[in-house]
């Protein structure tokens, strides 16, 4: 079993963000749409009030969590700080957005959950998830992380924070100050909780499988940065019976492909119905790779699985036999189907030339006519009130 990252830049927008380190030019990998940026109001509030600590304390350790396309790490490039962060799409942002920025240094690695950094710092810059489980396993671990008179500054914007925010903030951390909404974003200010992970029943949770996998009595767990972690989405639940058809014209060491993987399950259920298949789990998140990898490793030890934490695929990856997807329809606060659009475009570049696509999407994206933007043949197999599911190939 292996990790690895993968770079892959498409399409991107462009704009320019002003801030105590001048001008930035940000790209957007992964969408042409010019309403979309690569930055928010939470990233400037989150470099201002960095920069005015920062200036007077220039020695400080810094870590950057979860910048999403390189405006806080590149806006604070001068302080050197680390980053770690859940996405792989940062990694390719960074790749970009510092060769636009030559006063601006890349970090000479960008952390994952898969390996995080072990240092201790005076000043966590984060931003602000949507999950509340997510957000209290970050401030508990950057309890572990932070000097005792260290600093946490937590931003977001205010229609994305999560339900029970200052609850969980309050659970975890120090908070001293709660900054007035600026642009619709607000940022907290606080200093190190006694909360830590050690403990803490928040880090797993999961369900058993109703039947299990052909017949085995398998549970699924997940992480907190992970879709759907606690019961099965009712897309996968739709698509899983259509698994044994898919995969029966393939023998052993067929190469699969478990796309957008979350918690794992559609490859567990193809591990269930054919072992001797190699298996691979890609997902953006490094919480759903190391969830993916812990569920594989329970319910199938002897399985030939590779795991990548990546944001899609590239042209170089297979070719697989069959690509299973149930596609992330939001990213952050944006609801659409620009990431779909991308791995289909992706996923029948690496296709052999008798393999399939077999995915689930919500009914009202139209994923009908998206597929055929790539794939010549596109047939539905079923179908509920919200969702539908469709056979691709070449």
């Amino acid at each position: 079993m292996f990790y690895t990252n993968i770079l892959w830049v498409p399409d991107m927008t462009t704009a320019v963000l002003d801030s105590n380190a001048g001008s930035l030019i940000l790209s957007r990998p992964g969408t042409d749409d010019p309403n979309l940026r690569a930055w928010s109001a939470a990233d400037e509030l989150l470099l201002h009030e960095a920069w005015g600590r920062l200036e007077v304390a220039p020695g400080s350790r810094v870590l950057v969590v979860d910048d999403q396309y390189g405006a806080l790490t590149l806006g604070l490039s001068r302080f050197a700080p680390d980053v770690v962060a859940d996405g792989a799409q940062l990694n390719d942002a960074i790749a970009v957005n510092a060769k636009q920025n030559p006063g601006s240094t890349a970090p000479e690695q960008i952390n994952s959950w898969l390996q995080p950094p072990d240092n201790a710092y005076d000043l966590i810059l984060l931003r602000i998830p949507r999950e509340a489980d997510y957000l209290s396993w970050l401030l508990r671990w950057a309890n572990g992380a932070l000097k005792p008179d260290g600093t946490i500054l937590a931003a977001g914007m205010i229609k994305h924070l999560p339900d029970r925010s200052v609850d969980v903030f309050a659970g975890a951390v120090e908070v001293r100050h709660v900054s007035r909404a600026v642009k619709k974003a607000r940022m907290m200010t606080c200093g190190r909780g006694e909360a830590t992970l050690g403990g803490w029943p928040g880090t797993w949770k999961g369900y058993k499988l109703e039947r299990g996998l052909e017949g085995r009595d398998v549970r699924v767990d997940a992480m907190p940065a992970v879709f759907a972690r606690e019961k099965l989405d009712i897309g996968t639940r739709l698509m899983l019976p259509h698994l044994k058809s898919a995969l029966k014209p393939f023998g052993a060491g067929a190469r699969v492909l478990d796309l957008a993987c979350g918690n794992g399950v559609l490859g567990l259920s193809a591990l269930a119905i054919q072992p001797e298949i190699e298996i691979t789990f890609s997902d953006v998140s490094s919480q759903a790779i190391l969830s993916a990898r812990q569920n594989t490793e329970a319910a199938f030890s002897d399985a030939k699985a590779l795991f990548a934490h990546a944001d899609g695929l590239s042209g170089d990856k297979g070719p697989f036999e069959l690509i299973l997807l149930n596609p992330p329809f939001h990213e952050g606060g944006v609801v659409g189907d620009h990431i779909a659009l991308r791995l289909f475009e992706q996923a029948s570049q690496c296709l052999s030339e008798t393999g399939r696509l077999i995915m689930v999407g919500n009914r009202h994206l139209g994923y009908h006519h998206s597929l055929q933007r790539f794939f010549p043949h596109v047939r539905q197999l079923d179908a509920s009130p919200k969702f539908v599911v469709f056979e691709a190939w070449g």
